[in-house]
């Protein structure tokens, strides 16, 4: 069984029943400062955090006065404009307490569909861990239409996690795991310590949402579960209301654990590799080398552009043979590879009028 102290890159995601106290509408400050003790821990340890938060439109619903029932499109709009100022506000003080800087990450679905705003998600969340930030993920609800909207955060934490290449996703819950029924409801009901595969049946004993403040329930848990480990990520349930959850995870709290089918990079190159080319770049002798020791090309090695392809598609490489190398997702379309191939890093902005988006294929976005 996974522990939390495996993981290289963590998700965590945290529902608003957790980080907003049911009755008064307030933040619980004592348990996010917990939680953030735990991020300082993981991150000793040298494990990359991404937060995953709810609680933008439970904060703002307080605030408007708002009513506990279910709010209209509009309403879960304002609320969420004003919950999410206090909630960065909130954990960027939480988080400064200990020297760590919170960064405010906000998405719609369209940025996972989309394959352009799908690299530049994958694009910034790295740069900010490698900036040693501490991204807060949540979705845009003050833009998002019911057309383009995850709907819920345990999805959505599915989703970073599969585009950060996290090897770990940890749901902090109201409820302790996964179970063969709703525990509430059913009290011969039996909590799974690790689901190696879902299948029908399994799906079949998931229920609906129980909390007045939370959307998701264990359906969506589910769903959520079946994209990470699709991605290879690990997932796992636990009950979060407790101080210090992550700690007491690894500690062995109850949980449930969905297990990875296959590792993260070795999935992304997979699903890289499955999409057909839009266009081929021809590279030399010295960058097909490079390549094929596991570098990302450089447009100072590229020779040849064809194809019409943007920003964000599959390209296939070749070396001056014509033997195909592999392919990757390219970060300037062909109009513009044209335009900087052989030349350095350095030349680029002379000839873009912008600076290099680094290199033109990412050893990341590469199958080879």
């Amino acid at each position: 069984m996974a522990t939390v102290t495996d993981a290289k890159r963590l998700v965590i995601k945290i529902g608003s029943a957790l980080l907003v106290d049911r009755v008064s509408g307030a933040l619980r400050a004592e348990w996010l400062g917990a939680l953030i003790e735990d991020v300082v821990w993981l991150r000793q340890r040298g494990t990359d955090v991404i937060l995953v938060s709810s609680g933008s439109i439970a904060l703002g619903r307080r605030v408007l006065n708002l009513p506990q029932s279910v709010l209209t499109l509009e309403q879960s709009q304002a609320a969420a404009a004003v919950g999410q100022i206090r909630l960065a506000g909130a954990y960027d003080a939480a988080l400064a307490a200990h020297g760590l800087t919170a960064a405010q990450v906000l998405v719609t679905l369209e940025d996972s569909t989309d394959r352009r705003r799908y690299l530049n998600s994958r694009a910034t969340l790295e740069q900010l861990l490698r900036l040693g930030a501490v991204p807060i993920v949540n979705e845009n609800d003050t833009v998002a239409t019911d057309e383009i909207r995850y709907g819920d955060n345990d999805r959505l934490a599915a989703q970073v996690a599969v585009t950060a290449g996290a090897d770990q996703l940890i749901l902090l819950s109201d409820v302790d795991g996964f179970y063969t029924a709703n525990p509430a409801q059913d009290p011969t009901a039996r909590r799974f310590d690790t689901v190696a595969l879902i299948t029908p049946e399994i799906e079949a004993m998931a229920g609906d949402a129980v909390s007045g403040l939370s959307k998701g329930g264990m359906k969506t848990k589910l769903l959520a579960a079946k994209t990470a480990t699709a991605g290879g990520c690990v997932m796992a349930i636990t009950q979060g209301d407790v101080l210090h959850p992550v700690r007491a995870l690894n500690e062995g709290a109850a949980a449930t654990w969905f297990l990875a089918q296959g590792d993260p990079q070795q999935k992304r190159k997979a699903w890289i590799a499955a999409m057909k080319p839009k266009g081929r770049v021809i590279v030399d002798e010295g960058a097909a080398r490079a390549l094929t020791a596991g570098s990302s090309l450089l447009a100072a090695g590229v020779t040849e552009v064809s194809g019409r392809f943007g920003r964000g598609d599959p390209v296939e490489v070749a070396d001056a043979a014509g033997r195909v190398l592999g392919q990757g997702l390219t970060r300037y379309d062909a109009a513009d590879a044209e335009r900087i191939k052989r030349l350095r890093s350095d030349q680029i902005e002379a000839v873009l009028g912008y600076p290099a988006r680094g290199p033109l294929m990412h050893r990341d976005d590469m199958a080879f």
